[in-house]
């Protein structure tokens, strides 16, 4: 793409994100929410997480195909480092695992993830905004120009790292409230818990691994010599 139909197309995408994020905000619950909803707000929900995650990515995209066109190429040097950090890392692998667990999940048992009561206050368009257009959208960039990945090594340890932090944000909110984020934790035992965790993290890194493979048969190793 040329950069300015890149420009024009992150600052859509981050105007989308930003929009989608406020939005989850302004869902209003029709009877008094529990505890756990309460505590920690929308911030403990891995979906609202990856909403900000995705606008804060668009954002530093837009910022940096500015700096092209105004030929300030040594800042946009930077920042470019940093937005493919952000893709491959984080964006990509974490819109790839929402859609896919949450339809996973949804189609088994929604009970367990998106519980029927919710239909009446989020709104269906709510709903596949922020799982399922999440994926095509992580899809349609990967399309729209190349990304330059970390290390193997280095990749997975920043994002095993950040997967940490949010596990340990779940298990701190029910020591807190005594209720699970997710209706699913509920039903393992903590040995179970600990291995359903462990096999979200197997499928989080394949995500990483199949943007890294989807990034290197689109784009080939011209583009990063």
């Amino acid at each position: 793409m040329e950069i300015s139909t890149l420009a024009t197309y992150h600052c859509l995408a981050f105007v989308w994100y930003f929009f989608i994020a406020y939005s989850t905000t302004q869902v209003k619950a029709e009877e008094p929410p529990s505890e756990v909803f309460l505590y920690g707000g929308q911030w403990k929900y891995l979906t609202v997480l990856n909403l900000v995650l995705q606008a804060v990515f668009y954002g530093v995209s837009f910022l940096a195909d500015v700096l092209r066109l105004i030929k300030k190429l040594r800042c946009a040097k930077c920042v470019i480092s940093s937005r493919d950090l952000l893709f491959s890392v984080l964006a990509f692998p974490l819109s790839t695992f929402v859609s896919i667990s949450f339809w996973t999940l949804y189609t088994y048992n929604r009970e367990l993830v998106y519980p029927k009561s919710l239909d009446g206050v989020i709104p269906l368009w709510l709903n596949h905004a922020m799982h399922t257009a999440v994926f095509p959208f992580a899809l349609l960039e990967l399309f729209a120009l190349p990304h330059r990945y970390p290390a193997k090594k280095k990749g997975l340890i920043l994002l095993g790292f950040v997967a940490f932090l949010y596990i340990s944000w779940v298990l701190w909110i029910y020591s807190v409230t005594g209720e699970w984020v997710y209706p699913l934790f509920a039903l393992f035992s903590p040995s179970g818990l600990a291995a359903f965790f462990a096999g979200s993290l197997v499928i989080v890194m394949s995500c990483y691994n199949f943007g890294e493979f989807l990034n290197r048969m689109i784009w080939g190793q011209s583009k990063f010599s």
